[in-house]
């Protein structure tokens, strides 16, 4: 059951650091998860937290730093030695010892992995700080279990226990050849059910699924998401295994993706929370208003050139923001599908093939709506027939030419290499806002012979 955190157990705790009782503390906190904890001292001020974190063991604290927000995790660590930081390291698998470490001073980087007893867990902390954060080198592990494919079934089960003593969880067991190149993968039931003199090269399973190092994090969250992996080895540029990620890695990795994409779908161009400073804030924002402003200013003229029309036929004017919000809307809709499609790896086939799809579904999806609104302006608003004929034409042919442009746009951005959930927010809106005012008043024009 998850655990909330209410204002009187915030405010039972305040009073037990006021009061500088680190026992009844101690007691209190003993049976509350370690990302219970971490929120809990989200919530608290700094003395507060800082107070929660020296007072608990290093076995917990270390777990804690990895769920803390960055913000309340840079205050923490700003007032621990580098002998401190090194021993809540030394708790850590190295992949998050390394995650740390990198958010750290260049001078107390270099402190830090001096202070670090065991040599070997500094050795592969140091070599995962020199790969991409945003590469499987950067979010893979080094901990793991493999074998060699000349030795028997008896040397690998007393190897994997001597190796499991460092691995938290045991995902699978990787079959490596004398120079360390992964060669496949072991199953726990055939090193069970087969007879320890039987050499590993008969049993184990030489398909397996692998990334490269410098394979992009998103690239490996959707491998194991389409194979429903646990885990995933990876290999370096010869092939020998160096490490594997897990898991709970690669949901950070889709929440990260999930939110920048929401975020620049919604306008907002850089990465922020609802914490940031509102310089921070702004500076994300800001962009995409001034482009929405000056859409907003090319909407204005449009309606200019066509001020004639709506002397004549001022009832065109009330249906303006009908037809603005439908191009916006179905743009949006268009994009946000082909974006999900593009981030899934699931649009297939020629791009003149989809537009023809997606014009086929906007062509009865526009003519049902134009029935509608036809039928609602005549019998429910009482507008002549005529007017009726005009502004449904007009909403079909804004439905259909904002499908194409949700659905063209944000292939083409991902083509050039342009994240194309970008394709989402204002500038789909915008621009279907524009062509929608000028597609209906052209159309206006046309029909009413004006």
């Amino acid at each position: 059951m998850e655990f909330k955190i209410s204002r009187e157990f915030l405010s039972e705790i305040e009073q037990l650091i006021s009061e500088n009782k680190s026992q009844e503390l101690l007691l209190l906190l003993e049976d509350i998860h370690f990302a219970d904890i971490a929120e809990i001292m989200e919530e608290l001020d700094d003395y507060g937290a800082g107070y929660i974190f020296n007072t608990l063991d290093s076995e917990k604290t270390a777990e804690i730093l990895l769920e803390l927000d960055e913000e309340v995790r840079e205050k923490i660590l700003k007032n621990l030695s580098p002998k401190e930081i090194a021993e809540e390291l030394d708790e850590l698998s190295t992949d998050d010892a390394a995650d740390i470490i990198a958010e750290l001073p260049q001078h107390k980087k270099e402190q830090v992995i001096s202070e670090l007893e065991d040599v070997e867990h500094a050795k592969d902390i140091v070599d995962l700080l020199r790969y991409d954060e945003d590469s499987a080198g950067g979010l893979m592990g080094k901990e793991l279990v493999k074998v060699n494919e000349n030795w028997n079934v008896l040397t690998c089960v007393k190897e994997m226990r001597a190796q499991a003593e460092n691995v938290s969880r045991v995902h699978s067991i990787y079959v490596v050849d004398d120079e360390e190149r992964l060669k496949g993968r072991l199953s726990l039931k055939d090193l069970l059910t087969t007879s320890t003199k039987t050499p590993i090269s008969d049993v184990y399973i030489k398909k397996v699924d692998y990334v490269k190092v410098d394979t992009k994090d998103v690239e490996v969250a959707r491998i194991m998401q389409k194979y429903d992996l646990e885990a995933i080895p990876v290999v370096d540029e010869l092939g020998r295994l160096v490490g594997r990620i897990t898991i709970d890695d690669i949901i950070d990795v889709i929440k990260e993706e999930a939110d920048k994409d929401y975020q620049l779908a919604a306008g907002i161009s850089q990465d922020v929370e609802a914490d940031d400073s509102i310089l921070e804030l702004t500076k994300a924002r800001l962009p995409w208003l001034v482009l929405a402003l000056f859409g907003g200013f090319i909407s204005v003229h449009v309606l200019g050139i066509f001020e004639p029309v709506m002397e004549l036929h001022p009832e065109l004017f009330f249906f303006t923001p009908l037809i603005a919000a439908m191009a916006g809307n179905v743009g949006v809709q268009s994009s946000a599908i082909i974006v999900q499609g593009l981030a899934n790896n699931t649009i297939i086939g020629p791009v003149v093939e989809r537009l023809l799809k997606e014009l086929s579904l906007s062509l009865l999806n526009g003519v049902i709506l134009s029935v509608i609104l036809l039928a609602g302006s005549y019998f429910l608003l009482g507008y002549e027939i005529h007017v009726g004929y005009t502004v449904s034409i007009a909403l079909l042919s804004v439905i259909i030419m904002a499908s194409l442009i949700g659905t063209f746009i944000p292939i083409i951005l991902n083509k050039y290499g342009v994240d194309p959930a970008l394709a989402t927010g204002p500038f789909i809106t915008t621009s279907n806002d524009i062509l929608g005012i000028l597609t209906y008043f052209t159309i206006a024009k046309i029909i009413l012979g004006i």
